[in-house]
């Protein structure tokens, strides 16, 4: 806004509604004005890509711009690119991508490829038959083509089929697209070229301004392209009658038209135009007094759209037009245009268009009236919106703090790459700015999409949106776009903090009854818990193991015995001190002792044989296969994975028995667990361990059968319930 409009409502508003509304409007628009100041994004998160391949301002206004307002205007966010510029990382911000008149290219074909891997959306929008050689064969300009401008024409022509094919849906513009193009597609939708917001503005404009050469009749040939000089040829022994027949009438063409020799004698009532930006268009339109719209009667000419009888409506202009295509199926003769058949009906409907200023006046209003209403960008993007919200995947988002590994990280990427397998397009959100950079999250060669939290604009459309630690739930609750909220709790993470921590109460909070809030758990002990101490109903599925990360190795126990240590010492839920305590005291001669942590090193006075740190996950299996024994010492678990992983490669477990771990170890079955604190019980169930072999067979083959239950393929099922 201009400073000078902007002085001119402070003072209209001071004058007509006084100084307080004046004061409650200049603090909304200083509020507004800072907002959009502040909010600068890198990217979206959105619903849909369009990607445009045609370098035409006019097609790509319609198909692209009309489209998105279209969509937009129904709650549908969309961007759009041009083809060349196509990145890859534009996959993981889109649910589906439309694909408008894109010659295939080395970026597109491996573009698509890795959409459909994750399950997104593939549309095709076109609006002319210029993907099939058999169509285009028959556009005769095209055979005044150098033999090299044919080659490269025919071989864009090739290159957009085999685009088309690699998609999955179609959007035609006409009823012979479509009929076309689903001999190549699951299912095409028609959705017909609207007039933009703009449009209306400027044809609106049009109305107001645009004062008509009282004495004139002025007839409107606006070809739009050198390709339809046949077109007119159809009615230019028509033409050429009127112009000679009635002394004020006028032929204004605009546009590239070769002006034929049989026009020559009328060259004199012919007004010609070139091509101007759309934005005047209107005002060209305006001037004349009717709009011609021939076509010669083609498979080609029947797939084109009804733009010249939309654009002269939007100015109250009447349209005559050949019988032919979307002019016939969408004009009605006689009322909202006039349609013609052959000579006959040129003649005899010109003639009346001509000379009866009241029939003029009716066919304008009752087209204007069409199109205003039921052809405009705001109010007819419903039917492209249903379709295409039909044919996206349902989406599942995971909020994760972090993406630095944990078991719960793990446990939320597992449950991502399930979903994935099954057909869900899903998605992580990356809280944490320190790990922001991480594009993909993996999990044996298989991955999932990362988006980082910072500067993004999230508007996405989200079916099921996923809380994964307490820190994630405001992000989920304030997120609005969204059907349904999930808070996946893998442990009580208030107990994680040392009283008097804010975090503590703040963490707590988030387990009584959320608004908006569906509970999910990995752990029967969290679902205990969950419903006695807080009144949250959550639904449950079983923890997994990949049992292909862990293999099986025979213990022997005739040498040195290898005793593994896991856990960040710097938690005290995971109180790795105690295991400590216990394998400091054993005889070193007979022990060696492994300490595998994620996050901080031994201190200083653990007796360490063998120390690894931030091992990656598909590669600790290999550490655990190498022991013999896992001391487990947690006193706070959710479900406690490494002795499940210990037990699947063959290998034994003493541990504190704790809510995450008695869903599955059972003492004396496939575990021993001893008494918290008392190091020298400890110390007794790791030498029986080692000198009881019957005790070992046992445990391990419990053990063996334990883990093999737990194996994710066997639990997909109840894992996808989750999330329904």
């Amino acid at each position: 806004m201009s400073a000078k409009n902007l002085f001119s409502k402070v003072g209209k508003t001071l004058k007509q509604e006084g100084f307080v509304e004046l004061s409650k409007k200049s603090a909304r628009f200083i509020s507004y004005k800072c907002s959009s100041i502040n909010k600068k994004y890198d990217k979206g998160f959105k619903d849909i890509l369009f990607i445009n391949g045609c370098s035409l301002p006019h097609p790509q206004r319609y198909r692209v711009d009309h489209q998105i307002e279209q969509l937009e205007s129904y709650g549908i966010s969309c961007d759009k690119v041009y083809y060349a510029d196509l990145k890859l990382d534009s996959l993981k911000y889109y649910r589906g991508f439309v694909f408008y008149r894109c010659p295939v290219l080395p970026i597109i074909e491996e573009f698509i490829k890795i959409a459909k891997e994750n399950n997104k959306t593939i549309f095709y929008d076109i609006d002319d038959l210029v993907f099939d050689l058999e169509h285009t064969k028959m556009i005769k300009f095209l055979d005044n083509m150098s033999i090299e401008e044919r080659n490269l024409y025919d071989d864009g022509v090739v290159r957009m089929g085999k685009t088309l094919d690699l998609c999955e849906y179609g959007i035609a513009s006409t009823e012979r697209l479509q009929t076309e193009m689903s001999k190549h597609l699951k299912e095409v939708y028609i959705n017909r070229n609207v007039m933009s917001e703009d449009m209306v503005k400027y044809s609106q404009e049009a109305l107001n301004t645009v004062v008509k050469e009282k004495n004139k009749i002025i007839i409107g040939y606006l070809s739009g392209s050198i390709t339809h000089n046949d077109d007119f040829k159809l009615i230019m022994p028509s033409i050429v009658e009127v112009l000679k027949k009635y002394e004020n009438v006028y032929l204004k063409i605009v546009g590239l038209l070769d002006l034929p020799l049989e026009m020559v004698e009328v060259k004199d009532k012919v007004i010609t135009s070139p091509f101007i930006d759309w934005k005047e268009l209107p005002k060209l339109i305006r001037s004349v007094d009717i709009n011609l719209a021939p076509l010669e009667d083609t498979i080609f000419n029947e797939a084109k759209s009804e733009n010249k009888w939309t654009e002269a409506a939007l100015v109250k202009i009447p349209t005559i037009a050949s019988n032919v295509g979307a002019f016939k199926s969408e004009i009605i003769d006689g009322k909202t245009g006039l349609l013609c058949d052959n000579k006959k009906d040129w003649d005899n409907k010109l003639k009346r268009l001509i000379e009866d200023t009241n029939y003029r006046e009716e066919i304008a209003t009752n087209a204007y009236n069409e199109v205003i209403t039921n052809r405009v960008t705001t109010y007819s993007g419903r039917g492209l919106a249903e379709f295409i919200l039909s044919k996206l995947r349902k989406n599942i988002c995971f909020v994760l703090p972090s993406t630095n590994v944990s078991g719960g990280i793990m446990v939320a990427i597992k449950h991502a790459i399930i979903l994935k397998k099954n057909g869900y397009d899903v998605t992580m959100i990356n809280l944490n700015k320190q790990t922001s950079k991480v594009e993909k999250v993996t999990d044996k060669g298989d991955y999932i999409f990362v988006i980082p939290k910072n500067r993004i604009e999230f508007i996405q459309r989200v079916d099921v949106l996923v809380a994964t630690m307490w820190l994630t739930l405001e992000f989920v609750q304030k997120y609005y776009n969204c059907i349904t909220k999930k808070y996946l709790v893998q442990n009580m993470e208030s107990e994680f903090y040392e009283y008097g921590r804010f975090e503590k109460k703040k963490a707590n909070s988030t387990y009584f009854k959320q608004i908006g809030i569906e509970y999910i758990t990995i752990s029967k002990w969290c679902q205990d818990w969950l419903k006695n101490r807080f009144g949250v109903h959550s639904l449950y599925a079983p923890n997994g193991i990949d049992l292909s990360i862990f293999p099986k190795k025979e213990r022997k126990f005739d040498d040195k015995i290898k005793i593994l240590i896991e856990g960040n010492c710097k938690d005290y839920y995971k109180n790795v001190d105690e295991s400590f305590m216990i394998t400091n005291k054993l005889d070193h001669s007979k022990y060696e002792i492994h300490y595998l942590s994620y996050e901080k090193e031994p201190k200083t006075w653990y007796q360490v044989d063998k120390f690894y740190h931030k091992v990656p996950h598909d590669e600790v299996g290999k550490i655990y296969a190498d022991c013999d024994i896992l001391i487990k010492t947690s006193i706070l678990e959710s479900f406690s994975y490494p002795p499940l992983e210990m037990m699947a490669t063959n290998g034994l477990v003493v541990a504190l028995e704790n809510g995450g771990n008695v869903e599955y170890l059972k003492d004396n079955y496939n575990c021993l667990f001893y008494e918290r604190g008392n190091i020298d019980d400890a110390i007794k169930k790791v030498e029986l361990l080692v000198n009881d072999k019957k005790l070992r067979e046992k445990l391990i083959k419990n053990g063996i059968e334990t883990a093999n239950s737990r194996e994710w393929k066997k639990i997909e099922k109840e894992i996808l319930k989750l999330y329904k």
